[in-house]
């Protein structure tokens, strides 16, 4: 049977209580069956950066999700070459699944910025974007060709950030109220972003 998949992509590292509304947003929109997350070992964009372990942040996602019938965690880019580029992840995906229509969900900052994507025209041919807007978002400045292949979607973005989550447990503070807690219980168990290069 034919399916609407969504691919929202990251590092997710942490996973946190943004990364859920924004979800939540794209399977809100009545565009897509599915969301598949897709977990990036590295990418192009973060080549100097230091990660969490891939596994863990795996686990966080199953443990972020857990109750989420429609999200499929997915390890994908880990099995293609480095570094994730969106378009490959795309094609190996459409020739995997020839009867689904795939759909690339972004938030509105990444819409500003697609033209500078690798091969943003190519993604453009393989997909239409899903693209989580905050009110008020301007986009007339957005190129047209870009906009006709994106479906801007209402969403209230949290103002949370991986980075900012990384360097309160880097201090020993609390981040009960930005993460889930069975991810919270997670990183602290597992000693998770203590002397990190954040």
């Amino acid at each position: 049977m034919a399916q609407n998949i969504g691919l929202f992509g990251g590092t997710f590292d942490p996973v946190h209580n943004g990364h859920i509304s924004i979800s939540k947003a794209f399977l809100n929109s009545g565009l897509i069956d599915e969301l598949w997350i897709l977990l990036t070992p590295d990418p192009p964009h973060k080549q100097n950066s230091v990660h969490a372990p891939y596994a863990d942040r795996e686990q966080m996602l199953n443990l972020a999700f857990t109750d989420e019938k429609r999200v499929r965690i997915s390890t994908v880019e880990n099995t293609l070459p480095s570094p994730s580029y969106s378009i490959q992840t795309i094609r190996h995906l459409k020739k995997q699944y020839p009867d689904y229509t795939f759909y690339l969900c972004i938030g509105g900052d990444s819409l500003t910025s697609f033209h500078k994507w690798y091969k943003y025209r190519e993604i453009l041919n393989e997909c239409e974007l899903i693209v989580a807007h905050r009110p008020g978002f301007d986009v007339s400045d957005i190129p047209i060709e870009i906009k006709n292949k994106a479906h801007l979607i209402n969403n209230r973005p949290l103002d949370i950030s991986s980075t900012e989550i990384r360097n309160h447990c880097n201090k020993g503070e609390n981040i009960g109220d930005l993460v889930p807690n069975s991810v919270a219980v997670y990183i602290k168990d597992k000693k998770l972003y203590q002397d990190l290069d954040t």
